[in-house]
């Protein structure tokens, strides 16, 4: 499901990258099951962050796992205000929030539509190829910052550069070679300044870490 701002395609140019960013818990506080834009808040260092990420030109793309849907504890309808609100923390920090594409999916779901193993929940990376066709950036020079590794997995599968926020959020650590970060960092701040580093001239996805 997509909830895009058409006029992203000011970023028209397909050999582009964009910034795809995981929401709960890596851009703003992991609050189980919310929908009530009143309890959005940014996560620790996120707004300096998005001034960061704002000042690189690129498009910043929010990439959503939202079981909540499929486990009927809020409807999909109320995911218009929260991307509202997610663009409004975006703007009050010099940046544009260009897309927000969520999964209403669950296989354990309460509602039969949406019980399902999809190919857009993460660590299946259907949400980045939608959001890369929807918006028309090229996932091969775009960044994946996520907080576990089911956010790496999906960002690999896809062909972006990732970037692991290890914030205490990940508990498993299943490894393996699609769940591998290229960088890993302490916070999004510190993945913002990677990424606004190897946008400069002469610099690319693969550069000094900070």
């Amino acid at each position: 499901m997509a909830l895009a701002d058409r006029d992203a395609d000011r970023h028209a140019d397909r050999h582009a990258g964009a910034v795809l960013l995981d929401k709960d818990g890596t851009l703003i506080e992991d609050v189980p099951y919310n929908a009530d834009p009143r309890r959005i808040r940014l996560a620790p260092h996120a707004a300096t962050a998005l001034r960061c990420l704002g000042a690189t030109g690129m498009p910043l793309v929010v990439v959503s796992n939202q079981p909540g849907v499929a486990l009927g504890c809020f409807r999909s309808e109320s995911l218009v205000l929260v991307q509202q609100r997610l663009a409004e923390l975006f703007r009050a920090n010099g940046a544009r929030l260009d897309g927000f594409f969520y999964c209403p999916h669950h296989p354990d779901g309460r509602l039969p539509g949406l019980r399902a193993r999809c190919l857009c929940r993460k660590p299946a990376p259907g949400m980045l190829l939608q959001a890369a066709a929807w918006l028309h950036f090229d996932l091969k020079h775009s960044w994946m910052i996520g907080d576990i590794l089911d956010d790496i997995e999906a960002g690999r599968r896809a062909g972006c550069t990732t970037i692991l926020v290890d914030n205490g959020n990940e508990t498993e650590w299943r490894i393996d070679s699609w769940r591998e970060p290229d960088y890993t960092v302490q916070d999004l701040d510190m993945a913002a300044r990677l990424v606004e580093r190897a946008g400069r001239p002469g610099a690319g996805p693969g550069g000094e870490q900070p």
